[in-house]
This record gives structure tokens, C-alpha cells and sequence, in this order.
């Protein structure tokens, strides 16, 4: 059979799952909608945590990235790796004996402010958007390929789907939903890596097949970096950003990722605080299989483009770059004439463009695996991004029904009228999201490391403080807050978009621009979170110490949060 029939059968199958797990575990309770109604199993959390947390910038867009960019790519992985460990040691058990759903929830009760709550919300809308337009890109990505429609085409499919079973069965269907979805994406994932290190270098496990020699005796990554010299690009084992800006990225998505709101509430949905600590320890065991074959596929896809494509006859290329082309993901520009692709660093020679995105769906057809090998990908990449899209949905849907609408506007509303206003509110997110999965800012990768950015330079200082400082108050948090997300949107506006330059920044990239340059490159829009949440952190501690303490309900609040005891059954609710 073809792709496309192996692609309808794997999806159709996959998708019949999704939607049958949802029906049966739709939400009947707004508890149930926002935390499942806090009785999932700690193994099957972890898998729905490492589901939700590995979107389609893991599963789609990393690989890509660090194929391209090679030594400079492993920002990503360090940081959103770290990034989680940081969460699961630092912060999840103490939100979790706090009790609060919801980042909003926390800052508002702990701040004692309405106020912190609606910049919290606020907050908590800019980076789920932001987050969700890269998944939303990402399923469109998916279905134009497989399913042979154009990009936008794919991305309403995605909204149908998505909206169906987050808005129908909020989290109790997302979470059984997401077990199912981190099956089929690592499954998807890791069959052609041993495929393909098997071929390329004869050794069945991806991780160390990259660092081994292939089939002539060459070490793989030796034959990389001299391919890529020989075409103009930096070697792949060569880092070509300063380390300023490596460590700024790094340590943004490090932080960004203890501030994301759709990873923190995934600690409510368990029955206790233990749980939430074994949960977060399976969860890192399951995301660790992907992310340690990352490099793997990133070595195998960008040694077999250009083995593949690179000075070769255009008119005797493989189909895979046919079908590629046929999505505008993939364009040949024959320059002067004589047929003979030149793949090569100096843009004004290069006549084949490819979108980074497609490395890790293309990397089974470059490969000549099975079509449904190729096919499986496709259903892995779809679970990955809507995985993520519907646990970023219900954040969105639960910061208006439930720290906006039920918190602030009307208090009194009944559970009945809070769980409609969180299904509107989701149906709504989703139409925004796809929108934004259309006219997509950027590569899916880049768009979702912004999204770290803005939670770092938001949420982070607040959470951290409320935890480990009794002294921050109210006028220190929303201050910081404020100030720390402003500072990062504008610089990502400026730099990213070119909002506030006519456009030069989005179209030349003027690194020469950013701050902090020294001679040494400045700090890049990915990694100016890092810089934005040192200063919401000055700010915070400054204005907290030259204002009133909080009052003392409050201090003995997080002093009670921080001890240990009654980590377990005393403190199940």
C-alpha cells in the first residue's frame, strides 16, 4: 500500500482512539474538567505529563532544529530537559500541598490580590497562545504531507479534532486521551531511529549508533562535519553562538518550563503529594526515551539530505522530494540552469530551501523505510501536537472560567453555568489558536522556546518567591510580574518581528542590535527571558522590602507549604 493509504488506516485508527477515550471519560464535574477529578494513577500522569509536555517542537521540530544548527541545537535540549527536573524537584510538590489548580489560582490566593490574579491570567493567555500557535503549525505541517491538503486545510482538521474531545471532555479526557497519544509518539518516534541506525551504522540503539562509525568505516559524526564543510556550513559539532546567549536560552527554557501553567496543573491530578513526585519521576523516565534519540535523528536526517539531494540531478531525485514539495515546505530554485542541485551554505548559490520542520517527517521517506513507517510518523507527530494543543486549551479555558469568571466576575456562579463558561472559552481558544497555527510567527521550535521566554520572565519569580519567601507581598509580585513580561514582549516584538523597526529585524535579523553585545553576538529573543526575569526579580524583592509584609495568615501559608511532614496521606487534599 501507499503513504497515503497507510496514513488514513494509522491515523484513522489512532484518531478512533482518541475520540473513544474521550467520550468515555468525559468530564460530568468541573473538577473533573480542570484536574480529572485528582485520581489518575502516577504512572499513567507521567505518560500524560511527557505526552503533554512533548509537543510538536519535541517530536516535530527539534530533531530539525539541531540537525540544521547541530552543536548550537543542544540549548533545546538542555534546557527544556533540565527545565523539567527543575519543576518536578522545585516547585510541583509545594504547588501541590498549596492546593491551587491553577498559576493564576496560586498567585492570586498567595499575593491575597485580585489584581496579581488578572496579570496572572493575562500572563497565562499570552504564553498558552503562544505556545499553541506552534502546535497548531505543527498539525498543519503533519496533514499537509500525509494527508495531501494544504496547510490551512490541516490546521482546521486539527481545530475539529482538538476541540471535540478538550471542550467534551476537559481534563479527565485529555489525560486518558494523552496516555494513548504518548504510545503511539514514542512508538512513532523511536521505530525509524533503530530503523535507520541500523542501516546507517548497524547498532539498534539510536543513542549510540550517532557516535559510532557507519557501514565505510567512518565515524558518523566525522562524515557530518566534513560534508557540511564542503558545502560552506559550520561543522556540526562546532557551536557558532556565544556562550552568553547558549547560557541565556538555556537557562529561559530552564526556568520558562517551571513557569508553564499546562505542565504545573498536571500535579493536581493525582490523589496526594507522594504521587505527584513519583508521577513527576515517571514522567521524566518517559520523556528521556525521546529526548535522548533526539541527537540520533538529527545526525541520521541531515547526513542522509545531503548524501541524498546535494550535487545530484534534479530530475533523477528520489519521490520523497516530490511529495515535499508539493506543501511549499520544500523548494528547488535551479539558478543557473544546468539541473544539478546545489545544496551549499552561500545563499546567493543555494537553489534548495527546506523547512526545518519537515527533518523529522521526512526522515523515514529520505531513508527509504517502509510507507508505514512513514505513515506511523505522521500519526506520531499529530498525537504530539494535539497532545500539547489540548492541555494548553484548558489552561486557557480554566484562566477565564475559573480565575477570571468564577473568581472575580461572579463569584456565586453555579458549577453547571463554570463548566459551560470553560467549554465556551475552550471553543473559543481553539479559533484563536488556529488562527495563529495559519500566520504562524516562526519555525514550530522557535515560536514555542518564545513561550518559555514570556513564562520565565512572568511566572517564574513570582511562584519562586511566593514559595520560598515569606516577606514578598502583593506590590513586589504584580510589580515584577508586569515589568518582566512587558520587557520581554517588547524585546521579542522588537527583535523577533521587527515591530518597532519596520520590519528590519524579522527580515535581516540585526544580531548586531540585540543587547548585551559585546562583541560577542548580544542575547537573542530566545534567550532574552533570562534577562527579563532577573530584573522581575530585583524588582519583586526591591518593592516587596519598600512595602508593607504580607499580612501573617499568609506568612504561616507558606511556611506550611515548605515543610516537609504530612507530605503524603495527611496532606491528600
Amino acid at each position: 500500500m501507499g503513504i497515503l493509504a497507510w496514513t488514513w488506516i494509522l491515523v484513522g485508527i489512532s484518531f478512533a482512539i482518541y475520540i473513544g477515550v474521550a467520550i468515555w471519560a468525559r468530564a460530568g464535574t468541573s473538577k473533573e474538567f480542570y484536574i480529572a477529578g485528582g485520581g489518575v494513577h502516577p504512572v499513567l500522569n507521567g505518560m500524560a505529563t511527557a505526552a503533554d509536555w512533548m509537543s510538536a517542537a519535541s517530536f516535530i521540530s527539534l530533531a530539525g532544529i539541531v540537525s540544521f544548527t547541530g552543536y548550537d541545537g543542544a540549548v533545546y535540549l538542555m534546557g527544556w530537559t533540565g527545565g523539567y527536573v527543575l519543576l518536578a524537584l522545585l516547585l510541583a510538590p509545594y504547588l501541590r500541598k498549596f492546593g491551587k489548580f491553577t498559576v493564576p489560582d496560586f498567585i492570586g490566593d498567595r499575593y491575597y490580590s485580585n489584581t496579581a490574579r488578572i496579570v496572572a491570567v493575562l500572563a497565562a493567555l499570552i504564553v498558552s497562545f503562544t505556545y499553541v500557535a506552534g502546535q497548531m503549525r505543527g498539525v498543519g505541517i503533519v496533514f499537509s504531507r500525509y494527508l495531501e491538503v494544504d496547510i490551512n486545510t490541516g490546521v482546521y482538521i486539527g481545530m475539529a479534532i482538538v476541540l471535540f474531545y478538550a471542550v467534551l471532555g476537559g481534563m479527565k479526557g485529555i489525560t486518558y486521551t494523552q496516555v494513548a497519544q504518548y504510545c503511539v509518539l514514542i512508538f512513532a518516534f523511536m521505530v525509524p531511529a533503530i530503523f535507520i541506525s541500523i542501516n546507517m551504522t548497524g547498532n539498534p540503539i539510536p543513542q549510540l549508533g550517532f557516535g559510532a562509525a557507519g557501514h565505510d568505516g567512518v565515524y558518523l559524526l566525522d562524515k557530518l562535519d566534513g560534508l557540511s564543510r564542503e558545502l560552506g556550513f559550520t561543522e556540526y559539532t562546532v557551536g557558532s553562538k556565544s556562550m552568553m546567549d547558549v547560557f541565556a536560552i538555556t537557562f529561559a527554557l530552564m526556568v520558562g518550563t517551571a513557569g508553564l501553567p499546562h505542565v504545573i496543573v498536571r500535579f493536581f491530578t493525582v490523589p496526594k503529594v507522594k504521587d505527584a513526585r513519583v508521577s513527576a519521576g515517571w514522567a521524566l523516565f518517559f520523556i528521556a526515551i525521546l529526548y535522548t534519540t533526539v541527537p540520533a535523528v538529527a545526525v541520521f536526517a541531515r547526513t542522509n539530505l545531503i548524501e541524498t539531494v546535494s550535487n545530484k540531478n534534479y530530475a533523477e531525485l528520489p519521490q520523497w522530494v516530490a511529495n515535499w514539495e508539493k506543501t511549499g515546505l520544500l523548494k528547488y530554485d535551479d539558478k543557473n540552469g544546468d539541473g544539478i542541485v546545489q545544496y551549499v551554505a552561500d545563499k546567493s548559490k543555494n537553489e534548495l530551501k527546506i523547512d526545518r520542520d519537515i527533518m523529522v517527517l521526512a526522515n523515514p521517506e529520505i531513508a527509504n523505510l517502509p510507507n508505514w513507517v512513514v505513515a506511523l510518523v505522521g500519526a506520531g507527530g499529530l498525537a504530539a501536537a494535539l497532545s500539547t494543543a489540548a492541555g494548553l486549551l484548558l489552561v486557557i479555558a480554566s484562566s477565564i472560567s475559573h480565575d477570571f469568571i468564577k473568581k472575580i466576575i461572579n463569584p456565586s456562579i453555579s458549577e453547571k453555568g463554570e463548566l459551560w463558561a470553560a467549554r465556551i472559552s475552550a471553543a473559543v481558544a481553539v479559533v484563536i489558536a488556529g488562527y495563529f497555527g495559519i500566520h504562524p510567527p516562526g519555525f514550530v521550535a522557535a515560536v514555542v522556546a518564545l513561550a518559555f521566554g514570556l513564562a520565565a520572565a512572568s511566572f517564574f519569580p513570582a511562584i519562586i518567591l511566593g514559595i520560598f519567601d515569606k516577606r514578598m507581598n502583593k506590590e513586589g509580585a504584580i510589580t515584577g510580574m508586569i515589568i518582566g513580561l512587558s520587557l520581554m514582549v517588547w524585546y521579542m516584538l522588537k527583535f523577533k518581528f521587527g515591530i518597532f523597526d519596520g520590519g528590519k529585524a524579522a527580515v535581516a535579523g540585526l544580531k548586531a542590535d540585540w543587547w548585551f553585545n559585546f562583541g560577542a553576538g548580544g542575547i537573542s529573543p530566545e534567550g532574552f527571558g533570562t534577562i527579563a526575569m532577573a530584573v522581575n526579580f530585583v524588582i519583586s524583592l526591591v518593592v516587596s522590602r519598600l512595602t508593607a509584609a504580607p499580612p501573617q495568615h499568609v506568612q504561616d501559608i507558606v511556611e506550611n507549604i515548605r515543610i516537609p511532614s504530612g507530605a503524603g496521606e495527611a496532606s491528600a487534599h
